[in-house]
């Protein structure tokens, strides 16, 4: 995966928020150009995430410094930790504080939530990986959290992999056609995965040589049970309400990855605030 391009996320949020009109801070009058430092605190324990986001936020916004000190990206802060320092003048910090704050905090966020789920799972040989559930325009951002963190990050779109789901097994079946038959048309440099939901189901795709299947809304129970059936050379991913708090008996079945769709679709922000010192 490539690197976000942080400063054109950067420049479609600050454009969003109007942060060059900001009718407020324009009340202060020569004051909102005064030079004053602003820093970001945690408030809470967390995986930081987006560093180069607070950068190209000030970046656009120009005639801002950032340092960040000892905190670098996918570090773990506590409350009262400076996260990063801004110098600069009084307009811009107010300009661009709550852009910067908005995808810091998500972004970590997501990191934290990963990076929970691989305690869970420490010791097992099983990657937790993450899904397409992602904020409308901001998936590159929030897969790159979950890679800082330690995660794995699924298909980036539709072209990047086959994934045979539910509504595909519907399709096929209204066809008359056979999952093997189909999938020999597959294109040559992508991988096939195969989602598996019924047991009539994973006897189709053993039969017809599937190597990585996904088996999904499964207990740990069912899922040991088909990982034995399918036999050791099928990559097994688990998907379908696993949290972080439930990863670890899924490992236990035997799963080589855990793809959670919470790592991003419904996680909560972090807590950290943006002070200016006067």
């Amino acid at each position: 995966m490539n690197e976000p391009d942080w400063r054109a996320f950067a420049r479609m949020a600050l454009e969003e928020d109007r942060a060059h009109n900001d009718v407020t801070t324009d009340l202060l009058g020569d004051d909102a150009s005064r030079r004053v430092t602003g820093r970001f605190i945690a408030e809470g324990e967390f995986v930081v995430v987006g560093l180069p986001m607070i950068r190209a936020v000030f970046a656009e916004l120009g005639d801002v410094d950032v340092t960040t000190g000892r905190c670098v990206e996918g570090d773990w802060v506590e409350a009262g930790d400076v996260i990063a320092t801004a110098v600069g003048a009084a307009r811009n910090l107010l300009g661009g504080e709550r852009v910067a704050l908005n995808y810091l905090q998500r972004l970590s966020g997501i990191a934290t939530e990963t990076r929970q789920a691989l305690q869970y799972v420490a010791g097992f040989e099983t990657a937790i990986v993450d899904t397409r559930k992602t904020t409308p325009g901001l998936r590159a951002l929030e897969k790159y959290a979950v890679r800082v963190a330690g995660g794995v990050n699924h298909r980036f779109s539709l072209e990047d992999a086959v994934l045979w789901k539910d509504n595909h097994w519907a399709l096929l079946a209204a066809s008359g056609r056979k999952l093997v038959d189909v999938l020999a048309s597959a294109p040559g440099n992508v991988p096939v995965q195969v989602e598996v939901e019924r047991e009539d189901q994973l006897r189709v795709v053993i039969d017809a040589g599937v190597r990585f299947v996904l088996l999904d809304n499964q207990s740990p129970e069912t899922i040991a049970r088909w990982a034995r059936a399918l036999g050791p050379n099928v990559t097994i991913e688990a998907s379908g309400g696993i949290t972080a708090e439930n990863a670890r008996a899924y490992a236990e079945a035997g799963v080589h990855r855990i793809s959670m769709g919470t790592l991003t679709h419904s996680v909560a922000a972090v807590p950290i605030t943006f002070a200016v010192d006067v």
